[in-house]
């Protein structure tokens, strides 16, 4: 160092650094009660249909009634794929049952949804589905720990007829197996 520069600072201690050096430890503030993430539906016949490549979680551009019938758990996936329209992906075919409350204001059931992602993930996800023949299906939808409605995205390939009894044939030894471990 020199002369006329000057001599570098520690910063104060914090709160709970001073408590930790005097011996105390610092009181935890109660943590908000948050949900710890609800499954509303899986789409299990996807799993089966395709082979699933990647998968991506967004969020869901929703109506209020919508949201109420979610936590109701009132959703069918069975049907349901996301669709690149103008930029922007859609979720198109997902049956959100009606909200009976919501009477005047309740929403179209099978109406699109708009999915919201970060541009780079539209361009790489949805690109891939287009270049490469890929189907985008909603794999899952559920409610995270902060209560926001997401929905659990996968690019995928469809399987072939052979792939699907071969995957059977796969679930039923394990079974299998599983029913003779127990049995010992």
């Amino acid at each position: 160092m020199g002369k006329g520069q000057p001599k570098p600072t520690k910063p104060p201690p914090t709160k709970a650094k001073a408590a930790k050096a005097a011996g105390k430890t610092p009181a935890k503030k109660a943590a908000p009660k948050e949900p710890e993430g609800k499954v509303v539906s899986d789409n299990r016949k996807a799993r089966f249909r395709f082979e699933i490549v990647e998968t991506l979680e967004c969020g869901v551009q929703l109506l209020g009634s919508e949201v109420k019938s979610l936590r109701d758990g009132k959703l069918s996936l069975d049907e349901a794929y996301a669709r690149v329209k103008d930029g922007d992906v859609w979720l198109v075919g997902a049956d959100i049952a009606e909200y009976k409350q919501a009477t005047l204001w309740n929403h179209a059931p099978k109406r699109p949804r708009k999915l919201l992602m970060h541009a780079v993930e539209k361009i790489k996800f949805a690109g891939q589905a287009h270049e490469k023949g890929l189907t985008l299906v909603p794999l899952k939808v559920y409610f995270n720990a902060r209560g926001i409605a997401k929905v659990l995205l996968g690019l995928c390939r469809g399987k072939k007829l052979h792939d699907k009894r071969e995957t059977l044939k796969k679930n039923d030894a394990r079974r299998d197996m599983d029913r003779a471990m127990r049995r010992r």
